[in-house]
Parts: structure tokens; sequence; C-alpha cells
């Protein structure tokens, strides 16, 4: 379901890759929303349709079927140009890859999303930025001086940087080791609750989604249940298990 203090909000939403025989339907018929200042774990076997709906719900692909809002605008019919416009206002991305810049410092690449909406950054907020993720001190270094854990907050502090509506991660602790990973996720997790941002992370991971306040289970491009507030990594891999254990 979807109330009006979503951020996000997906009314029956279909998206089908392909026509005619060929045709696949990655997501079908989905609808719900992503309430303002939570954090929302989207999981569900290979093939499940979770990357799409995370694809769809940014505005990185068009869907079939159905209509998209974020931050209560109808992006559906948004020609390309203003999508792009959206997408950089009002969007964040953290992907697992971290995708830096790698010539440039990390307060350079913090920076890049307000030079492309041609702001030029104030110092003292690209500071306050690196300092939120706690990398305050590390401004002047380059990708390859900072460690995994240490790119993906500059990632994040990039994402931010913008004050966007909505923060979307695709597997950002996917290329992070156990201890470097918890510390990414205890930084979103508290993102969310000191500044009220709402994070929606894809994830196969059940100690990431544990972070979470609801976890979206997908199966065959449908949501097919919901885990409210904060749950155990025992029941979140339960969960899972039963949704990828073969019908027999």
């Amino acid at each position: 379901m979807t109330n009006s203090t979503d951020t996000v909000q997906l009314w029956s939403v279909t998206k089908q890759y392909g026509t005619g025989a060929q045709a696949v339907t990655a997501l079908n018929d989905v609808t719900v929303g992503f309430p303002r200042g939570t954090f929302t774990a989207v999981m569900g076997p290979s093939g499940s349709g979770k990357s799409t709906l995370l694809h769809c719900a940014a505005g990185l692909d068009r869907v079939t079927e159905g209509k998209v809002i974020i931050d209560d605008t109808d992006i559906s019919d948004l020609d390309e140009t203003r999508l792009t416009l959206l997408r950089r206002s009002r969007v964040g991305f953290v992907f697992q890859a971290f995708n830096l810049v790698s010539a440039l410092t990390a307060e350079q690449n913090v920076a890049l999303p307000l030079r492309l909406a041609g702001r030029r950054p104030d110092r003292a907020e690209l500071t306050a930025a690196l300092t939120e993720v706690g990398l305050g001190h590390r401004g002047r270094h380059r990708p390859s001086e900072l460690s995994g854990g240490e790119q993906q907050r500059v990632a994040i502090a990039r994402a931010l940087i913008t004050e966007p509506a909505v923060l979307f991660a695709d597997e950002p602790t996917g290329a992070l080791d156990t201890r470097t990973s918890h510390d990414v996720l205890g930084l979103l997790r508290g993102i969310v609750d000191r500044h009220q941002q709402t994070v929606i992370m894809v994830t196969h991971d059940p100690a990431a989604a544990s972070y979470a306040d609801r976890v979206l289970l997908l199966a065959d491009g449908r949501i097919v249940e919901q885990l409210h507030g904060r749950n155990s990594v025992e029941t979140i891999a339960g969960r899972m298990a039963a949704l990828e254990a073969p019908v027999c």
C-alpha cells in the first residue's frame, strides 16, 4: 500500500522486457510505498525482480504499465531531460562498485553532483559531508589511497550532498568484508535516524537487511511478504530460505 507521506510510490507497476512470445515480466503489478525517513531492504532470489524494482523506482528504467511517484512528482510521463534533472536533484545512488573518479580527490568526487547541477560547491559544505561519514580528514585523498569501506563512505557522501529525497543503494556492501560492511550499514542506519533520510537498499545479505525498518521479499516479480520492524538475521535468512526452496 502507499500513502501521501511516502517519498516513493509505485502504483500497479509492471515491467516487461522484450515483446510477444519473447516477453519477460520482471515486475508484475507491484504497488508499494516507501515512507519518509525509513530504511527499506529489498530481497529475493535471483531473478525475482529486486534490481528491476530499484531501477524503476529510481527512474533509471521506464515502467511498462503503472506509475512511479518520487517526492510528489509522477515521473512516468517526464521526458528524459526532466527525468535527468529530477534524478540529479532529488535522488541519490550508491552502488556496489563505488564508482568514484580515480583522478579526483574524495572532496572533488563529493562535489561532482553539485558541479553537474551547475552549482559551485562550497568548501565547508563538502567538508561537512565528508565529516558526516567519518572522513572529514581524508578530503584530499584519491580513491587509490582509501580502503574499500572509505571509498563507499565517499560514495555515500556524494549521494547525499544534494540533500536528495531518497537514497537508493544497490548491494552497497557487496564488495566489502564483514566488519567494513557493518560499519557502512551502521552509517546508513544513522543517517536515516538522524536526518530522516529515506533509504531503499537492494541486498542479498540477511545481515545487511537486519539494519532496515522493513524488508520486502520478492519472488517472480511480486512482493510476496513484508517483514516490518527490525528483524534478526536468523528471521530474514529463514524467510529467504523458504522463498528459495524448490517446490515439490
